[in-house]
């Protein structure tokens, strides 16, 4: 059985209100994540598109 089926099983043992703090809860965890992915394409270092049009043309630029 998959997380996902172990999860949804237990889910619905919940009364509907807590059924809700669990949806409230893994939309704060989604949120999380996509800030950390955020945060961390910031800190890749920009390319410009002209070195990026260079390797894919396989051209050796400058």
């Amino acid at each position: 059985m998959s997380i996902e089926q172990i999860i949804v099983e237990k889910l619905r043992t919940l009364p509907l209100e807590k059924q809700q703090e669990a949806l409230d809860f893994v939309e704060f965890l989604q949120t999380k994540t996509l800030k950390k992915e955020f945060s961390n394409q910031e800190q890749q270092p920009r390319v410009s598109a002209l070195t990026l049009a260079q390797k894919w043309a396989g051209c050796s630029g400058g």
